[in-house]
């Protein structure tokens, strides 16, 4: 049996290193070549109105600067950060760092958003999707352990829920591939609408 790739007939492009990316948009079929953006992500977070507003730029950024050079094809780039109190949280940059940004998360309610752009001829569509995260009651025990696995630092917010990480969340309404880095279900639906 020959495997069925979604979109077959377009060459796609996702502009992006992540291992996570790269697994969920082959996860659903779509066979991507993968380019990687050179676009500095160093955007003034200040000067967006909203941490969506960010995210959005960010990856629009990514896609525009690969399909630059790729005009024939579909290019795809994402960004996903982590937000608490309207307030980005980056990767944590040492273990005091961590520790600071988990104690903060502790317990409480916080948003993982993903903001994808598609570039497609004269087509610049982006989109945002939110996911709403609860993390248990962390004691300090607890963020010294996981600190320790070295799974934080290269996490917006200071953690994954793909590995150890699992055990710190209480629960999640909303796309669980978007705290990923990928909408799956959204990002489907739109290429759809622009592919046709």
């Amino acid at each position: 049996m020959t495997e069925h790739s979604l979109f077959g007939n377009y060459r796609i492009i996702l502009a992006s290193t992540s291992p996570r990316r790269i697994e969920l948009i082959k996860q659903i079929g779509i066979k991507a070549e993968i380019i990687p953006s050179d676009f500095e992500e160093n955007l003034p977070k200040s000067s967006f109105p909203t941490p969506a507003d960010y995210v959005i730029a960010t990856a629009e950024g990514k896609a525009c600067k690969v399909f630059s050079e790729n005009t024939d094809a579909v290019v795809i780039g994402a960004d996903t950060v982590v937000v608490i109190d309207n307030k980005i949280l980056e990767k944590p940059s040492d273990a005091q760092c961590a520790h600071t940004m988990l104690s903060r998360l502790s317990g409480r309610i916080h948003h993982l958003v993903t903001g994808v752009c598609i570039c497609y001829q004269d087509i610049k569509h982006t989109f945002h999707v939110q996911t709403e995260v609860k993390l248990i009651d962390l004691s300090p025990d607890l963020i010294d352990w996981y600190i320790g696995t070295g799974e934080p630092f290269d996490k917006a917010g200071g953690y994954g829920t793909r590995g150890k990480g699992a055990i710190l969340v209480d629960r999640i309404a909303g796309c669980p591939f978007s705290m990923m880095g990928l909408p799956l279900q959204k990002l489907h639906s739109e290429l759809s609408r622009i592919l046709g």
